[in-house]
């Protein structure tokens, strides 16, 4: 006997001549997680996936599978040789194990018979199998609608007895979609932003900016703390640095103070528009939602977007503040992105920046910079890290 995990996927389900391409990413992803754990053997069998854990902790095993984008819930198993016998015996020491961890009083038999060889149809085998558990087990009643315990008995190349599904987080498999570049910032939204289109099967890399010595080492740290949590969910990131405060000065000396923020934004999409070609990507991800800041309002977005032709993803863009904060919460990047550092952003920003950019204004203003020479210094001197949930 041993313990394995079921792994069950949703979306990929539906697919269909390349549903082996979604399945063999999925596998190949559930491999790279589990191994920081040690070795694994994960497999494809009939419409699921299934991982031996014998020898590596449980809820670690765990906590990784349901990290990758793909899996919709997972259920720690005992798997065995098929016989009846052996159904008995194993559903009633799992009943006996899930009663010592709480107060169970009703229990009903789920069963599945996915090997039709087996001379038993799923009915009979539920009955047999609670009838079973019932005579072993005093005061423990059998409750079909709404029972404390569900034991789970599928009969498939093998039996799998099992209680629990964990759910996962859905989505497509990385590496399934293409690849897109990240505005990352310090903020809440952009990882937030990021995670989301990874969960489409989006691969990410992400270019952040700062302004130093006007911010500080800990707050590019900071950054960098964020796409290590990214990375448990997205892989590896390649991070590009790049220090806006030579363009930010020029803007500041030579076009309308308050446009700080929208011409600032402009150049930020640019370069990255420029390193998302180098890199081979075939869009652009922010965390902008409407009307969160001044340069998100609609007339703001629209002279943003004019920066560049490549696609811009915008996950959040009718999503209000509390629905990000709940996210952020739920991936584990709100307490790092709370953290009070200074951002690019807050260097030279107006006390009153506008709010209904007219883009044939922001075009003045730009032509009185050298955008060309100052997009070719912010690229050449660039900083990239590969960053991953372990560096």
């Amino acid at each position: 006997m041993k313990k394995v995990l079921i792994i069950r996927y949703g979306e990929i389900a539906l697919k269909g001549l390349n549903k082996s391409y979604f399945e063999d990413k999925l596998l190949r992803h559930i491999e790279a997680n589990l191994r920081i754990l040690g070795k694994v053997r994960v497999r494809k069998s009939n419409g699921m996936v299934f991982a031996d854990i014998d020898g590596v902790d449980e809820e670690a095993a765990i906590v990784q599978v349901t990290k990758v984008f793909g899996v919709v819930s997972v259920s720690p198993a005992y798997a065995f040789e098929v016989d009846m016998d052996q159904i008995y015996r194993v559903a009633l020491e799992h009943t006996l194990e899930r009663l010592q961890e709480e107060n169970i009083k009703t229990f009903k038999v789920d069963s599945r018979r996915g090997d039709k060889r087996f001379p038993l149809n799923s009915l009979e085998i539920a009955r047999e199998v609670g009838g079973y558990i019932l005579s072993k087990v005093n005061g423990l009643k059998v409750d079909v609608h709404q029972p404390d315990l569900t034991i789970h008995v599928e009969v498939r190349d093998r039996a799998y007895v099992f209680s629990k599904r964990i759910q996962g987080l859905g989505g497509l498999p990385l590496g399934t979609n293409g690849k897109a570049m990240l505005l990352l910032s310090g903020g809440i939204d952009s990882p937030v932003a990021g995670w989301m289109v990874a969960k489409r099967g989006v691969v990410i890399e992400a270019v952040h900016y700062h302004s130093y010595p006007f911010t500080s080492e800990r707050a590019k740290e900071k950054v960098i703390d964020l796409a290590r949590i990214l990375a448990q969910y997205c892989g590896k990131i390649r991070m590009h640095n790049i220090n806006l405060l030579p363009i930010q000065k020029e803007i500041n000396e030579k076009c309308p103070p308050e446009e700080m923020t929208i011409l600032s934004r402009r150049f930020m999409m640019k370069i990255a528009e420029r390193l998302a070609q180098k890199e081979g990507c075939d869009g652009l991800i922010t965390g902008e939602s409407i009307g969160q800041v001044a340069s998100q309002t609609v007339q703001g977005l629209t002279v943003t977007n004019a920066a560049v032709t490549m696609p811009v993803f915008r996950p959040l863009i009718a999503t209000d503040k509390t629905d990000i904060v709940e996210l952020a919460r739920k991936i584990g990047t709100f307490e790092t992105s709370i953290l009070p550092f200074e951002d690019c952003c807050t260097v030279f920003l107006p006390k009153r920046p506008v709010t209904k950019p007219k883009l044939e204004r922001i075009l003045l203003s730009e032509n009185k910079l050298d955008v060309e020479a100052l997009i070719q210094e912010a690229l050449e001197n660039v900083e990239v890290l590969e960053i991953d949930q372990e560096s």
